[in-house]
């Protein structure tokens, strides 16, 4: 029997307060779906006196917030990203999902809490989740073997000297004075064996396994992204679901057969640090059939929010621009996209 899957792109709940107006347009679609994963990319978390309890941490109403996901049917979220930050904002989020039956994975009271994966059973066939981020805060984050936080996937920075001759058109050779280094990216090696090993656990317990990460930067595929996506599909998982850019939907790669979803954009997201409205972005909501571990069928459709959050399903007549450019990063990768009405498919070119 075919199991379908939805996966949302960065939820954000910062100024909600009717939890019916997000996701009203997609409530029967998630219900009718097996499974539903979010990116939440809050707390659920009121702190003492109504303030903010730090300034890296986005406090959302815990009530409202909740009431939201639970309306709409999410089943799992996805908790390792760059705003769930303290201690006492992660404890108090994790409290209200587990108080409305929502499974989380990617942060927790320890180190240990926030590397559990979750597993579901549907109709006999069980799906693993795990997340982890290359995204957070350099001090107090990382979750520690007394210390609440996300669990984590390093990546690395390096800035290579740049090649003594020229090798595009208009850049000058290397010996010249102020030409910039090469910068380049990859997975710490200590980081990737751990996820590695967590990955090949849970292969063992769950049927499907689905792997989210929370990375990037602006809407490009780094080095260390496809580093650790390929990891991620070579030591068990069936799909790879990017998070983190808010404003770029970025391209789908099948590596093996298996699909990797380098970022899906911003789902539910108005108001970023410091009050900023975050509007003006197009994002992706994705969904997979699977028949056993293979992946039957993937694709997606683009949303985009109201200001009053409310999100809604894109037209693609409308969206030309947003299609064409990704349809161009997909091919650069191998993938095609077809069109079905308002949905795309994806497959390996």
């Amino acid at each position: 029997m075919p199991l379908r899957m939805i996966f949302s792109g960065d939820v954000n709940f910062l100024g909600l307060t009717d939890p019916g107006v997000p996701f009203k347009h997609f409530e029967q679609a998630f219900k009718a779906a097996d499974v539903v994963f979010c990116n939440l990319e809050c707390c659920l978390y009121d702190p003492p006196g109504g303030g903010a309890d730090d300034d890296e941490a986005f406090n959302a109403p815990a009530a409202a917030g909740g009431d939201a996901l639970k309306r709409a049917g999410v089943d799992v979220v996805g908790i390792a990203n760059n705003v769930n930050f303290g201690a006492d904002s992660i404890k108090g989020s994790i409290a209200r999902l587990d108080e409305l039956g929502i499974q989380h994975t990617g942060a927790g009271a320890d180190a240990e809490a926030a590397c559990k994966p979750v597993i579901l059973e549907r109709g006999g066939t069980r799906i693993g989740f795990l997340q982890r981020t290359s995204v957070y805060w350099p001090e107090g984050h990382e979750a520690g073997a007394k210390a609440a936080g996300v669990a984590v996937v390093r990546g690395l920075t390096e800035f290579l000297p740049p090649p003594l001759h020229s090798t595009r058109k208009g850049v000058p050779p290397g010996n010249r004075p102020g030409v910039p280094p090469v910068i380049v990216t990859r997975a710490d090696p200590q980081s990737l064996r751990v996820l590695k090993n967590d990955l090949a656990a849970l292969r063992k317990q769950a049927d499907i396994v689905v792997a989210s990460f929370h990375w990037g930067v602006f809407g490009e595929v780094l080095e260390y992204m496809v580093d650790i996506a390929h990891a991620a599909i070579d030591s068990g998982a069936d799909i790879v679901i990017g998070h983190g850019p808010h404003h770029y939907t970025m391209p789908i790669e099948f590596y093996k057969g298996k699909p990797i979803y380098y970022g899906l954009g911003a789902f539910s997201f108005q108001t970023g640090h410091g009050g900023d409205y975050h509007g003006d972005w197009v994002g992706m909501l994705a969904q997979a059939t699977f028949t056993g571990r293979d992946v039957e069928e993937a694709g997606f459709r683009l949303v985009r929010q109201k200001r009053s959050m409310e999100i809604i399903p894109c037209a693609l007549k409308d969206e030309a621009a947003a299609l064409d450019e990704l349809r161009a990063q997909c091919m650069a990768l191998g993938t095609q996209l077809k069109l079905q009405g308002d949905e795309v498919i994806v497959r390996p070119a």
